[in-house]
């Protein structure tokens, strides 16, 4: 696993979340603004939605992405069998790295599921 802790990733990407919109406030209000309209639910829900970027997340490698949507699944109630089957698509997708990338995101939802 190359992150010791996604709750501390999260929470340090937030702070400087927070600094980075303090000095380009236009770009990230922008990217919040377009975030909230494409997780609206719609034909597909708000999960189904969160399912599809933790599978893009773990494809292309992104610890950061990987923490904070599976964050949001927990809290939208992700079950153990659907992390499971959503990783083993992301993991048809992406190839090798995808499976490396998969044993983290199974230890952020055990994180952040205790």
């Amino acid at each position: 696993m190359s992150v010791s802790s996604y709750k501390a990733l999260t929470e340090n990407i937030s702070s400087y979340m927070k600094k980075l919109g303090g000095g380009i406030p236009e770009v990230l209000q922008s990217f919040g603004a377009m975030n909230h309209a494409a997780n609206k639910n719609g034909a597909l829900d708000h999960k189904t939605k969160e399912m599809m970027a933790l599978a893009i997340a773990v494809a292309i490698r992104c610890d950061g992405c990987i923490g904070f949507h599976v964050k949001a699944l927990v809290a939208l109630g992700i079950t153990r069998e659907e992390i499971m089957e959503l990783l083993s698509v992301a993991i048809y997708m992406g190839g090798g790295p995808s499976v490396m990338y998969a044993t983290n995101a199974l230890a952020a939802f055990e994180e952040f599921s205790e």
